[in-house]
């Protein structure tokens, strides 16, 4: 059964205050598109300053044309050309109308595509600049959603601002037009349409309030949609059973939004339905004031025409706008969420930062270290401190959990330490700019990412600039043994990988993990990290690999994790951790020679090669 979380009980509502509030964030989004395209955004622009008049000018002349009808009937010499005039002039502005409202639809959709990729693209290196203690954690990651999940709804709320100012244009030429006959007409235009639009926006901010509270549980929707039809996950759901279970668990989530959302939709139609009334009402209303006009001889018949079709098509203007103004008010909500996230303050990294030693001269230096993650009162590392020196190949033992990738993460500057430092050449590593500090890595993760690029890409992460040189990718998926995954591949580096994308090729975990391993051959990096990269390998090709990595890193300075302590034997030295501490520091024959975990550990796994 899903779990019922704490965010769909949220009773935190945006109020009409704060949805025009958000309204603060639309000429800065103007601002974004214009620089966008200033081109295009001129164009669509004009464009709509011209149509915002088309609607009042075919009215006008059709109430020219009804009136000359009219008095061409009762003359005794009728002369029609002034009529086949505004005929033709009512013909040009419908042509012309039509013309321009297909430049407004193609420019829209080049600005909004153009808008699309811009913004998209400021996100993903915004991202980039993130800590990972913030991506790591949930609410943070649920603010990212929002700004990502609106990428679409910000290209609508382009076309739904610019025609609110094309509309603006329009309601204000009918507005004096309706003044100029019968003034009485807009009080009758107001009842009918401001109780609508109050509602309309009130109801917009609970559906705001609504979808903004259930970030996590979209989340944990899309989650249990991917993890219930994927060919990843098929095996086990299929061998475990869990169908019944992940289906279940949607339904039942996915029925509490229902019906939230139900009780918000129906209650929400209800008024609109009822508001809606009062406007015909209304409308009705001044259509009688315009008909007793005519029958007492103030205004013509084709006044009359004008008249009661420019309230018509006001009332209609004024409903679309105000309900477009509610989604816009809407939209500007999941707007400021993505100014809010774009708007981060990001510490800069080159302010007063010392530049980095082009070679490593003295190593690393880790000094009483402490760390808990973010949010936890547990310690994972407990006092550590030991030297990685300048060339010097260590290998990091110990059982799960004992804190061999959190320290790397900390070495990496992924995590800064809630105790003690880290000192690179004896300065502390958070006085060199992060970026170009982390560049000095080549890392290969045991959680490595399968890419689902062409087997060249994947490799070539390692130096995406040169992903077009086929020597240094050839070469580094020989000393990777990547080079043996090729033979199976019919069209060689040039291979989809995965399953994603068409004529996509799956790897197994082995040879996923020679290719991520080339990526490390391909970054000619001062310190290399292997982080259990390779278990997926059998023992034969693990030993030739490591044996590799020995060879090819002579002279730089490098961090093996590894459970075979087959390999971990070639290392310079051996540090072992023990529940976040150091237990034991220093070669292979040292020691063996002590009676502790490190022996103990070889000879048990020894004992399963026999």
């Amino acid at each position: 059964m899903a779990r019922r979380l704490d965010s769909i009980n949220d009773s935190k509502k945006t109020n009409v205050r704060a949805s025009f509030q958000a309204l603060r964030f639309i000429p800065r989004f103007f601002k974004e598109i214009g620089q966008v395209s200033p081109l295009l955004f001129t164009l669509n622009l004009l464009s709509r300053l011209i149509n915002a008049f088309a609607p009042v000018v075919i009215l006008w002349v059709g109430k020219l044309i009804i009136d000359e009808i009219i008095a061409q009937v009762a003359a005794t010499s009728p002369d029609y050309t002034t009529l086949w005039n505004y005929v033709l002039i009512e013909f040009g502005v419908t042509i012309i109308a039509d013309i321009i409202n297909r430049v407004i639809a193609i420019t829209d959709g080049l600005l909004g595509d153009q808008y699309n990729i811009v913004s998209s693209e400021k996100m993903i290196r915004k991202t980039s600049k993130i800590d990972m203690v913030h991506l790591e954690d949930s609410e943070f990651y649920d603010k990212l959603e929002r700004a990502r999940q609106q990428t679409q709804g910000r290209v609508g709320l382009m076309s739904l601002a610019l025609g609110q100012l094309q509309s603006l244009i329009s309601i204000a030429t009918l507005i004096a037009g309706l003044i100029y006959f019968q003034p009485l007409l807009i009080i009758l235009l107001a009842l009918s349409i401001i109780p609508l639009f109050i509602n309309e926006i009130r109801f917009s901010g609970q559906q705001y309030s609504l979808s903004r509270s259930w970030t996590t549980e979209r989340r944990e929707l899309d989650y249990l949609r991917y993890i219930g039809a994927n060919d990843k996950t098929a095996k086990e759901i299929k061998l475990f059973g869990l169908t019944d279970f992940i289906a279940n668990r949607f339904k039942t989530l996915s029925q509490q939004y229902y019906q939230i959302n139900k009780k918000l939709t129906v209650k929400r139609s209800i008024y609109s339905a009822i508001f809606n009334v009062l406007g015909v009402v209304c409308y009705y209303a001044a259509y009688l004031v315009i008909i007793k006009s005519v029958l007492e001889g103030t205004i013509t018949v084709g006044e009359l025409t004008f008249l009661s079709a420019s309230f018509n098509r006001l009332r209609n203007t004024l409903q679309s706008f105000f309900t477009s103004f509610t989604r816009i008010t809407q939209s500007a909500l999941y707007l400021k969420d993505y100014f809010d996230f774009i708007d981060l303050e990001i510490p800069d990294e080159h302010k007063n930062a010392l530049p980095l030693p082009k070679v490593v001269r003295e190593g690393f230096e880790i000094q009483d270290v402490h760390f808990s993650y973010p949010g936890s009162e547990h310690q994972v590392l407990k006092g550590v401190s030991f030297q990685l020196k300048a060339g010097e190949k260590m290998a990091f033992v110990g059982q799960n959990g004992a804190g061999k990738t959190t320290l790397i993460k900390l070495l990496l500057r992924f995590y800064e330490p809630t105790q003690g430092a880290i000192l690179l050449d004896g300065v502390n590593i958070n006085r060199y700019n992060k970026a170009e500090y982390q560049q000095m890595f080549g890392v290969i993760f045991q959680d490595f990412f399968r890419y689902e690029f062409t087997l060249r890409e994947n490799i070539a992460v390692g130096d995406i600039g040169s992903v077009t040189d086929d020597n240094r990718i050839q070469e580094a998926a020989r000393l990777s043994l990547a080079n043996e995954v090729i033979e199976g591949l019919s069209l060689g580096y040039d291979t989809q990988l995965g399953k994603r994308f068409k004529d996509g090729q799956e790897l197994s975990g082995g040879q996923w993990q020679k290719v991520a391993l080339a990526r490390a051959y391909m970054k000619d990096a001062q310190v290399m990290v292997l982080d259990e990269p390779i278990s997926a390998l059998d023992a034969r090709a693990e030993y030739e690999v490591f044996e590799r990595f020995i060879a090819l890193t002579e002279g730089k300075t490098s961090i093996i994790i590894s459970h075979r302590f087959s390999t971990v034997r070639m290392a310079d030295r051996i540090l072992v951790l023990k529940d976040g501490k150091i237990l034991e520091l220093g070669t292979h024959d040292q020691l063996m020679q002590t009676p502790s975990l490190y022996a103990e550990l070889f000879e048990l796994q020894a004992q399963g090669y026999k």
